[in-house]
């Protein structure tokens, strides 16, 4: 089973297996508050990407593009797959304020359609 949460959402035990998607930590949360398993900084989009996109749900869609085309290169995923094949229960967490138009939230979408 796999979710997303935003890393300023409570902790609740039946979130599994937390992986943190962000190349940033989140601002303000302690380690110990953001119960994080595993930090992926290599599964979040580029600097560069995340900048140009800056939360911008008008640029949703080219990003969404973008982001895949990053990922296609990328070590993370198949290491996201690994673990979300081993642990039961799987959330993203990110920090973004938006719920829609993050990079977890299309983590998931593709992640769904893989698994």
């Amino acid at each position: 089973m796999l979710h997303t949460k935003r890393a300023y959402q409570a902790y609740n035990t039946s979130d599994g297996y937390r992986v943190l998607v962000d190349r940033l930590w989140p601002r303000g949360i302690t380690k110990d508050k953001a119960h994080i398993d595993c930090w992926l900084k290599e599964i979040a989009p580029s600097a560069q990407l995340r900048k140009w996109f800056a939360h911008d749900p008008g640029k949703w869609e080219e990003f969404k593009k973008r982001y895949r085309e990053e990922l296609k290169d990328s070590v993370a995923l198949p290491e996201l797959v690994k673990i979300i094949k081993e642990k039961k229960v799987v959330t993203l967490v990110y920090a973004a304020k938006d719920e829609v138009h993050n990079n977890a939230a299309l983590l998931e979408e593709i992640l769904s359609i893989k698994m």
